[in-house]
């Protein structure tokens, strides 16, 4: 089901306007370009459900509800430390650019260089991202 445009468009306001985050300026071709010299990964923050209905290549999944938990629970915050490196840059998706804003002020407050992108998960689909087989 899509939503209508101006629904997209105040989700990612009010999203903008409660983390303080705002997309990348880094065109796909970048983000393309960094993933290839494994400069940057790329986590997806979608959920489990929607993972498993379709995620992309050599993508890791790091779903919105628990990064939230982070803040309140330092063994996650640890565990988190351990499996992303803070030397690389970390792009994010989701469905549609709304949840990578709020995930991307929890990962910026932990001093990562987050890139929330714009793009959700179909759009990079069609950029020529390729998805994991089933």
């Amino acid at each position: 089901m899509k939503l209508p445009a101006f629904v997209i468009v105040l989700a990612v306001l009010v999203a903008k306007s409660c983390s303080g985050a705002e997309h990348t300026k880094d065109s796909l071709d970048t983000v393309k370009k960094n993933l290839s010299e494994k400069k940057a990964i790329l986590i997806d923050v979608r959920e489990q459900k929607e993972w498993d209905n379709g995620h992309l290549q050599d993508t890791r999944l790091l779903p919105l509800s628990h990064l939230k938990q982070i803040p309140k629970d330092s063994a996650l915050q640890q565990k988190l430390e351990k499996d992303l490196p803070k030397a690389l840059i970390i792009y994010c998706h989701c469905g549609s650019g709304v949840r990578v804003l709020t995930a991307s002020g929890i990962l910026g407050k932990l001093g990562y260089d987050i890139r929330p992108l714009a793009a959700g998960f179909d759009d990079l689909r069609e950029a020529g991202f390729p998805t994991a087989k089933r």
